[in-house]
């Protein structure tokens, strides 16, 4: 289509920003997409906590401390195995977020799910010890109890995903940006974020 018209001249303009965060539990992800979130002015939301709101809707009682890594969300785990319903209408959902723009979604999905060229899409790596020493300090257990805890959990979650939409958690290629998270604070992981974020805007892929 002509650029001169209407609809060609709707395709050239920068869109919205969108930023997609992922990254294993403890890696900081949900820390560092509120932050983002409140600095660009954009809306914060999360695919885990819609998760938890459907199993809540089951009589999970999902307000523990740690709920993830606990029995039930084992059992929750186990539920999504069998049925993909309820991650289907979460990411569905996420995916229209994304979308409509001006986000910051906290997914494991998302940058595999949304279209190619939309949004900023970052992993959060962190070294499965450190993981394990931020998630006991977060839930109150011990180390080893929550490197346990994890290993199920990533175990669970790779499975799940690769059952319903064939892909494997473990791969990072559709991540614009990956950052260790091992040996820098929030606010430097935040730091290299925003300049990321600031070069693209310069560029004029975002508004």
């Amino acid at each position: 289509m002509p650029s001169g018209s209407p609809q060609g001249q709707r395709q050239q303009r920068p869109a919205k920003l969108v930023i997609c965060i992922s990254g294993l539990t403890g890696t900081g992800k949900s820390t560092v997409g509120r932050e983002l979130a409140k600095r660009y002015g954009l809306r914060y939301v999360s695919g885990g906590e819609a998760l938890k709101a459907k199993a809540a809707e089951l009589g999970y009682d999902v307000g523990k401390p740690g709920w993830w890594e606990g029995p039930e969300g084992m059992k929750f785990m186990e539920e999504r195995l069998r049925n993909p319903q309820f991650d289907r209408e979460v990411d569905a959902w996420l995916v229209q977020l994304g979308r409509e723009g001006g986000v910051v979604i906290d997914s494991w999905t998302i940058a595999w799910l949304l279209d190619k060229g939309i949004g900023l899409r970052i992993w959060l790596y962190a070294s499965p010890g450190v993981r394990a020493q931020r998630v006991a300090v977060r839930d109150r257990m011990n180390v080893q109890e929550a490197l346990e805890a994890l290993t199920a959990k990533d175990t669970r979650t790779r499975a799940v995903y690769k059952r319903i939409y064939g892909f494997d958690l473990w791969d990072l290629s559709p991540y614009d940006l990956i950052i260790d998270t091992d040996n820098l604070t929030k606010e430097e992981a935040i730091k290299a974020i925003c300049a990321v974020i600031e070069s693209m805007r310069a560029r004029g892929e975002f508004d």
